[in-house]
């Protein structure tokens, strides 16, 4: 199963949401498309090309956008806002909680360029607290898919859903691996691979990373457990309650920080229900740089080599 994933081509997620959105509009007339002065960034040309009296262009402006949005679901609309995740989340997390999540609009927020892979914007534009920013929010949903065909899917499918969605997506050409035609479910996690050894949870683009690091376990005869957890919330608990009973160690991995992302949300349900050794590859407790995609991911070791080490780590703690 493992060997049977292979890398198709490399694209950007980002790209893989404007194809979405675009797909999403065709089939529903009232998909909005706004954004705060990055239609190009986030991929909307061919949706505005083809819906121009769908597309709203708030400038710079993410807070009113976000009013904008909640005020356009009063009337039947499923408005989709657009900017990086740093301005899609902190900038404007007030408006979020009161307009949207309390309200609970049908609001879709998308989120490009989020993660240290956004690159040499450095710091202040690589946001890693957003996923627990977000997954806060009662009623909120958090998506964050691993690759362009699965973004694609999870953009068309969140137009589908009813109630606000988070929609995490990142900049730079990355492996591509999951099928074209694939079908997205919100809340049920992807099994890529089922082991009996260790477990390895993983969201965004450190699946990739994780197929990696899983594979060259397999080569040392180490049987993994592989989960892509494209969503954070609603969780699919059930998914990580089997896999942590079945292997008794789990190793989750993310382009965030070590504190309230998807590691915190496995502990929760492990904690809980089936208690057992836990390594996180994570940032940990630090603000990014400036510098390339890999040379970010190397120094904060986001890896498939850290994947690896951290799974022979919570391993060797079974048995303690």
């Amino acid at each position: 199963m493992l060997q049977d994933i292979q890398i198709l081509n490399e694209k950007e997620t980002r790209a893989g949401f404007g194809e979405g959105i675009l797909e999403a509009g065709r089939k529903n007339p009232n998909v909005v498309a706004l954004t705060a002065d990055l239609a190009g960034s986030l991929k909307l040309n061919a949706f505005i090309k083809e819906f121009p009296e769908r597309f709203i262009q708030c400038g710079i402006a993410e807070a009113n956008m976000i009013g904008v949005a909640a005020g356009l679901t009063i009337g039947g609309k499923v408005p989709f806002t657009t900017t990086f995740a740093n301005f899609s989340t902190s900038r404007v997390y007030d408006q979020i909680r009161q307009s949207v999540a309390y309200s609970g609009k049908n609001v879709k927020i998308c989120a490009s360029h989020a993660g240290l892979t956004l690159g040499e914007d450095g710091a202040t534009h690589q946001v890693l607290e957003d996923i627990g920013m977000m997954k806060m929010l009662p009623g909120m949903a958090v998506v964050v898919p691993c690759d362009f065909n699965q973004t694609k899917a999870a953009t068309m499918a969140i137009a589908e859903y009813e109630g606000p969605v988070y929609l995490r997506f990142g900049r730079p050409k990355w492996p591509n691996f999951t099928p074209e035609d694939q079908k997205f479910e919100l809340g049920k996690a992807q099994v890529l691979a089922e082991g009996t050894d260790v477990s390895i949870i993983a969201c965004g683009h450190l699946v990739w990373l994780a197929v990696e690091a899983a594979k060259a376990l397999a080569a040392k005869g180490i049987s993994v457990d592989l989960i892509n957890m494209h969503t954070i919330k609603p969780l699919d608990e059930k998914a990580v309650i089997a896999s942590l009973k079945k292997t008794g160690c789990v190793v989750t991995a993310e382009e965030h920080q070590v504190n309230g992302g998807l590691g915190d949300s496995i502990a929760n349900v492990a904690g809980r229900e089936c208690p057992v050794p836990h390594e996180y590859v994570a940032v940990m407790d630090t603000f990014g740089e400036s510098g390339t995609p890999k040379q970010l991911l190397d120094k904060y070791g986001l890896t498939s080599a850290s994947i690896i080490a951290a799974a022979e780590r919570a391993m060797a703690r079974k048995g303690k």
